[in-house]
């Protein structure tokens, strides 16, 4: 058996399902809304985190594990460019990449952190933690730019990467969601570049990033289109 449990708007769990979709794996979809209880999250992991991912009989949690696991196990057959990349780091690039992937990871956290803060009614704004994480997006940012070759390559050139992936999805999360980030998109024209390519990929359409806010219960039949509680 081959599963994901994931909250809908997870740009962690958007990475896992564009790298599934890109190495054409099918799997049961355990998608949730809204956070579960304790014991429902604990029953699964002891990290209550989602996404947890199930592949015969071995369970794993945290994205980038479960990201390098993937890789790691089904390989793609083929490699080039526009293709996906067989592994998190390149030989004889390994601690380069996995700082990338690393780097990539904390600027999610600092996003989705000042969401959940956001859903319980703490803007950034009015906290000094909350924001020092804002102040974080720019260095991360400009320091991922100049990772990158050019405005028509990714992190590992012309193969697709899983950083290229995980960057994508946690931009994406920024831009839908009322978070009042600027990303200052003309501060970072490669990465802006890169963001665009990866949006048009199929693996991406076809597993859209989700607008929510605190009043969203819901979406509509197409799947993406938000409902929100009546007052």
């Amino acid at each position: 058996m081959r599963a994901l449990r994931y909250t809908l708007g997870s740009p962690y769990a958007r990475g896992v399902r564009v790298l599934l979709h890109e190495l054409d794996l099918e799997y049961e979809h355990q998608a949730e809304l809204t956070t579960p209880s304790v014991e429902e999250r604990a029953s699964a992991s002891p990290t209550l985190q989602v996404p947890t991912f199930w592949d015969d009989g071995r369970i794993l949690w945290e994205s980038s594990l479960i990201a390098e696991y993937l890789l790691t196990t089904y390989p793609p057959a083929t490699k080039g460019a526009g293709l996906l990349a067989p592994t998190i780091a390149r030989p004889g690039q390994e601690w380069e990449d996995r700082l990338t992937f690393a780097t990539i990871q904390t600027l999610g956290t600092a996003a989705t952190t000042i969401s959940q803060m956001l859903w319980t009614g703490f803007r950034w704004q009015d906290n000094d933690y909350l924001t020092r994480g804002q102040e974080r997006l720019p260095h991360l940012l400009g320091w991922l730019e100049a990772r990158l070759p050019d405005a028509d390559s990714g992190f590992f050139g012309d193969s697709v990467s899983a950083q290229d992936i995980f960057l994508t999805c946690h931009l994406g999360f920024i831009a839908n969601r009322p978070l009042e980030l600027a990303l200052r998109e003309q501060d970072h024209p490669r990465i802006a570049a890169l963001c665009h390519r990866m949006e048009a990929r199929p693996s991406f359409t076809d597993n859209p990033i989700l607008w929510w806010d605190p009043d969203v219960v819901g979406y509509g039949p197409d799947g993406r289109t938000p409902l929100y509680a009546k007052s």
